[in-house]
């Protein structure tokens, strides 16, 4: 998952909101077919940790350069850079996964992530390469909320009060999704609405402990390109029918580009006019995933169907043929 950089809410601390710890491999699982659970620990993720729901909260991971030491990063706002200025074929690589989950005591913190093994055919980059070969005791490094700076930004899921919500995305969202719902259990119990999940194959489809009036679709692609099933799933719940007219790029932010598309009532990637999100809207809408599929989604409910836009949050978490960044 590539991310652009938002803006986060003022930490307690006078550190960063966000820094770097080292995390080992507490435990790995093959959930599925496409997905790899890992778990992370370690005397130093004790740091991090936040008491406010997690919902789509992004984290990022550096991964060691094959042959070469974790790189040395500051503590203090400074670490991105730092890490930047590192020779590019040993400072490692570094990517952005949701948590999955988030298990805190007051001497320890137990972070969960899951990898999406091979998003496109034939393709595995380094982060789902590591994934695949992690064992216990690999560290890298993640760089996460920490426990003493309150809200440290990362989430674009804010419902605003609405009673129902549609959530959609493909497997590289599916992570996010769950986590979502399952706070939602436990914040909202009583929020309906529909969440459409298009994975890979049918083993790939997940157990998620979400709120009872939400509704769990998954869609597996088995072998149909990316947004095959997901778009035409989400239009008919909204009661469209699917347009098969091609995409306007100048109308469509990032469309044109390898840019991702990120769209949320609090930031634009494209530099849209932010509009002052509705106060209980009807419905709130999430959509994540390939960035093309999210693109198209957002013409038929932007332009389509007139939901206005502080009622949804459209975030390209990959684009097709283009190399994700940190």
């Amino acid at each position: 998952m590539s991310t652009p950089t938002t803006s986060a809410t003022t930490p307690r601390s006078s550190r960063p909101g966000y820094g770097p710890v080292r995390a080992v491999v507490d435990s790995t699982e093959n959930i599925s077919p496409g997905f790899a659970r890992i778990v992370f620990s370690g005397p130093d993720m004790a740091a991090v940790g936040s008491e406010d729901p997690v919902f789509d909260q992004r984290i990022k991971l550096i991964f060691p350069t094959p042959g070469h030491p974790l790189p040395e990063l500051p503590d203090d706002e400074t670490w991105y850079t730092s890490w930047l200025e590192l020779p590019a074929d040993t400072r490692g690589c570094m990517r952005t996964y949701s948590i999955r989950d988030l298990d805190m005591t007051e001497e320890s913190t137990r972070l969960t992530v899951d990898f999406v093994l091979h998003l496109e055919s034939g393709l595995c980059g380094p982060a789902a390469t590591w994934a695949s070969q992690a064992a216990v005791g690999d560290e890298i490094l993640l760089v996460a909320p920490r426990r003493d700076a309150g809200s440290a930004g990362g989430i674009e899921f804010h419902p605003a009060g609405a009673p129902a919500v549609v959530l959609a995305g493909d497997e590289t969202a599916a992570p996010a999704i769950a986590r979502i719902l399952e706070d939602l259990s436990s914040t909202h119990p009583d929020i309906t609405g529909t969440a459409f999940i298009e994975v890979p194959g049918p083993q790939d489809v997940l157990s998620i402990a979400g709120p009872r009036g939400v509704d769990t679709h998954w869609l597996p692609r088995n072998g149909a390109d990316h947004g095959t099933l997901l778009t035409p799933a989400v239009l008919e719940h909204l009661g469209m029918m699917l347009i098969d007219a091609p995409l306007s790029p100048p109308s469509i932010p990032g469309a044109s580009s390898g840019e991702l598309l990120w769209e949320t009532p609090a930031f634009s990637a494209s530099g849209e006019k932010l509009v002052t999100p509705e106060v209980n809207p009807d419905i709130y809408y999430w959509i994540a995933g390939e960035s093309g599929v999210v693109t198209q989604l957002r013409r038929h409910l932007v332009k389509g169907m007139g939901v206005d836009r502080s009622q949804v949050s459209f975030m390209g978490y990959w684009k097709h043929g283009v190399a994700m960044k940190g």
